[in-house]
């Protein structure tokens, strides 16, 4: 493999990671807003349904699945699988796709008028991907144990 062809990979790999980091940082923002529109809204929740379900469809779902077809690539072709680093890294990119399917989730159940839980919650729940997404650059970054 070329060196030139490795760094391609790893350009489309960080360009699928900030799509993906994007829409998972915006999805809770839109249910905080969701989850607040008083009883009769009836337009406005049929907006955010449309607005929930094209940010997971057509953005935050593609670009996981982008992400860790790339990301597999790159551990096995740079041999860094085994490394201590990018096993806990592995770890919070699980743990970030725990919190997609946790969104996914939610934006079934706004969908289906379903959703019971408060703005507050949507908010808390916003900083959930931002404290993975740290843990996941520091150690892609520094590779500290490596």
């Amino acid at each position: 493999m070329s060196d030139s062809l490795y760094l391609w990979i790893k350009a489309f790999h960080v360009v699928a990671v900030i799509a993906w980091m994007a829409a998972m940082l915006y999805l809770p923002r839109l249910f905080v807003y969701h989850a607040g529109l008083p009883a009769g809204s009836r337009v406005q929740s049929e907006t955010f349904k449309v607005m929930e379900r094209r940010l997971l469809k057509a953005i935050m779902t593609p670009a996981l699945i982008v992400t860790w077809g790339l990301g597999l690539w790159l551990a096995w072709a740079s041999g860094y699988y085994a490394a201590p680093w990018l096993q806990a890294k592995f770890a919070l990119v699980i743990a970030m796709s725990g919190a997609h399917g946790f969104l996914a989730r939610a934006v079934k159940d706004f969908a289906a008028d379903r959703n019971t839980r408060s703005q507050r919650f949507y908010r808390i729940i916003n900083e959930v991907p931002t404290v993975l997404m740290i843990g996941i650059v520091i150690l892609a970054i520094v590779k500290p144990w490596s």
